[in-house]
């Protein structure tokens, strides 16, 4: 077990100039405390073995750039309610905690996590390219992370839902309204969940006996440039059907086919993926693959608290939901 003078003793600084570092003295430079925070997580020590009982503080880290959370219309807003109705009742103490590549930056998750005396986390819209996404590879403290995957530490969950489950059924309703040929609409493949989804749609296309060549996938950064690129080239092909990888894109391809002189669903079918708020209010109302938030949110928490009493858990997936409104119908040949 280390101690506050097994610090002291590597930095060579008194016991009581560690503790506080470790208490963000007012006393203490930035640099010193960073110091001694990351020998502090370099010697395996935590706040939870100095009080030697649990730690009753969680907190809900979010990318602030990827993702928004802040009003009930927001995505992440629903998951973290569902991660507080569970968490608050047993105890804890719940932080939001905004963060941002600069943040993780500056200095370790488990320094950061120790430094704010919290004993576990749920991370909410970091992408492959965030700093702290290589630290998550061997950090000891419980993290579980939403649609984000990191293989080999058992101190790491992931939650979401069953993307190749939802997918399967977004195909399997267009076959069945009699679409032979679809399209698929994405952001950049530079987050786990989207590069899951973009495999989940070939998987599912040659799993119901349809053609799934590459050119049926278009994939751009900017959501502009996909409405104007990909959209007219997937068309321009035949496309009778077009899934998109996120409901923002499929409200967004919409009104495009209508700009283009499409109508939806009559000449061209939309379908979604998460079931925002806004998917029941476009027009038509979008049909889409739900996640359901809350129950995610609280699946958060039960990983965590797994994680937090010594259960190595793996991958927690919800099943998906296809939610049938008015923008896909049979194609107009049928």
């Amino acid at each position: 077990m280390t101690t506050i003078q097994d610090i002291a003793d590597k930095l060579g600084i008194s016991k009581s100039t560690v503790s506080k570092a470790l208490n963000d003295a007012p006393d203490i430079s930035e640099t010193l405390q960073k110091q001694v925070l990351e020998t502090a997580v370099e010697l395996g020590y935590t706040k939870l073995r100095r009080y030697k009982k649990p730690a009753k503080k969680l907190c809900v880290i979010i990318q602030r750039n990827n993702i928004q959370f802040e009003e009930p219309h927001h995505f992440a807003y629903d998951i973290i309610m569902g991660f507080r109705q569970i968490a608050e009742p047993s105890g804890y103490e719940v932080a939001i905690v905004p963060v941002d590549a600069d943040v993780q930056r500056e200095i370790s998750y488990d320094a950061f996590m120790l430094q704010h005396d919290f004993s576990g986390a749920f991370v909410l819209g970091f992408s492959l390219v965030e700093p702290w996404m290589k630290d998550f590879h061997a950090c000891r403290t419980p993290t579980v992370l939403y649609d984000n995957h990191i293989i080999g530490n058992p101190m790491i969950s992931y939650v979401g839902i069953d993307n190749e489950e939802g997918m399967d059924l977004a195909i399997d309703h267009l076959k069945k309204l009699g679409h032979q040929k679809i399209g698929y609409l994405s952001s950049a493949l530079g987050s786990h969940i989207m590069q899951v989804r973009h495999r989940a749609f070939f998987q599912a296309m040659r799993s119901h006996g349809l053609k799934a060549d590459s050119s049926y996938a278009g994939c751009s950064y900017y959501l502009s440039e996909c409405m104007e690129k990909h959209l007219p080239r997937l068309l321009d092909m035949g496309m009778t059907a077009i899934i998109c990888c996120q409901d923002t894109f499929a409200s967004a391809a919409i009104t495009q086919c209508q700009q283009l002189g499409y109508q939806v669903p009559k000449d061209v079918s939309i379908i979604g993926f998460d079931d925002i708020p806004l998917s029941a209010y476009t027009s038509p109302p979008l049909t889409t693959v739900r996640q359901d938030r809350i129950q995610l949110g609280k699946s958060g928490f039960n990983a965590l608290s797994g994680l937090l009493n010594e259960i190595p858990l793996g991958t927690i997936l919800l099943h998906a939901d296809l939610i049938v409104r008015n923008s896909a119908s049979a194609p107009a040949n049928c």
